[in-house]
């Protein structure tokens, strides 16, 4: 892979950009979003993946100002881009250069499902910031493991059953749009991938002994070299 190139669909979760939703039209299946943006449009091109709010989506038009993406029927289902409106302020990152360096943690801009702020509490110069979260996504939340909010790389301060917090430095409060979340405001919740993996190598049942791994025939595990590097890794 040459140096410069990009991995597509693949992100770290560290916001570059705060772009403004210009314009939204929705569609029988689906719906188009324009955005305004200034650090990151130069180095947008067509075809171009780009995280919007953690969403990952594809540049399908570049205008002096801003960019357009479609969205899927699925993506609205699954994330907040369903209620999104003119205006709205949304988290930016262009997908990981080859070259670049792995600042937050590995996302692939594919939401799993909607959380809910629940509340915002100062501690010294940064916040606790509490979360609601779907029941079905915690197997996949761990104390002190990485989680992407709104496309930010956060790690888990506390856990409850349906609630988790974490903890945010006042450079992360300030260069993404945390601070304009008030209680009851939907996010989008990338829970991390690697559980994801684990848990479906426990599923096909690839646990046990060297002896009981060598009997399972090699094409029941996709969990392979090639198959990671062929999605991203």
């Amino acid at each position: 892979m040459p140096v410069g190139s990009i991995v597509k669909d693949m992100f770290t979760g560290i916001v570059e950009e705060v772009g403004t939703i210009k314009e939204i039209r929705f569609q029988a299946e689906g719906a188009a979003i324009t955005v305004a943006a200034e650090t990151i449009l130069p180095g947008i091109t067509v075809g171009d993946s780009v995280a919007l709010n953690g969403v990952c989506l594809t540049a399908v038009r570049i205008i002096p100002d801003a960019f357009v993406c479609d969205i899927s029927e699925e993506t609205l289902r699954r994330s907040t881009f369903r209620k999104a409106r003119i205006g709205a302020r949304v988290n930016l990152e262009r997908a990981l250069a080859a070259a670049g360096r792995l600042g937050g943690h590995i996302m692939q801009g594919h939401v799993d499902d909607v959380g809910q702020m629940i509340s915002r509490t100062p501690v010294g110069s940064g916040f606790n910031i509490s979360f609601s979260f779907p029941r079905a996504l915690e197997r996949y939340l761990v104390y002190k493991g990485s989680i992407a909010i709104n496309g930010i790389s956060l790690t888990i301060a506390s856990l409850e059953n349906e609630t988790f917090s974490v903890a945010v430095i006042p450079h992360t409060f300030s260069v993404t749009n945390l601070g304009e979340l008030a209680p009851g405001d939907t996010v989008n919740l990338e829970t991390d991938i690697l559980g994801k993996y684990f848990e479906r190598y426990f599923q096909l049942g690839l646990t046990g002994n060297t002896e009981n791994l060598s009997e399972i025939p090699q094409a029941e595990s996709k969990l392979t070299v090639e198959y990671l590097t062929e999605q991203g890794f």
